[in-house]
């Protein structure tokens, strides 16, 4: 006799979904984003986690090829798009890192965005809605 019940289809539940952001130089790139303000976690010489809030997190990979960074890009969704960009400034970026900075803009999708790019040429794209 076969007992077994069909209870229909598994329901997948996700938790978390982390990107590996390439470091040409994993150093100065660890420090870059303590100066952006995010926060970091556990790290080795290979792996670092860096998270901001509760929902954003990303892991810092020793690891480049130009090509993939040049490509790569990050979208972060803030509250306040004009204060990040502010502290941003303060922090000097440019200066300290190389940084290019695009300033905030509105754009036609709804969202108030700029731009800046790591020490790997990683391009972040922070954005609010609008």
């Amino acid at each position: 006799m076969n007992t077994t019940v069909d209870k229909g289809p598994v329901m997948l539940q996700s938790v978390e979904l982390k990107t590996f952001v390439p470091a040409r130089d994993y150093e100065r790139s660890k420090a870059f984003y303590l100066a952006m303000g995010f926060k970091p976690g556990w790290a080795d010489d290979q792996l670092a986690y860096f998270s901001h809030g509760d929902h954003c997190a990303f892991l810092l990979k020793n690891f480049y090829v130009k090509e993939l960074a040049d490509n790569f890009v990050m979208h972060l969704l803030v509250e306040d798009v004009d204060a990040w960009w502010d502290t941003l400034m303060q922090a000097k970026l440019d200066e300290r890192f190389g940084s290019r900075l695009v300033p905030p803009q509105d754009q036609p999708w709804r969202m108030r965005e700029f731009m800046v790019t790591d020490p790997s040429g990683v391009l972040w794209r922070i954005a609010q809605n609008t």
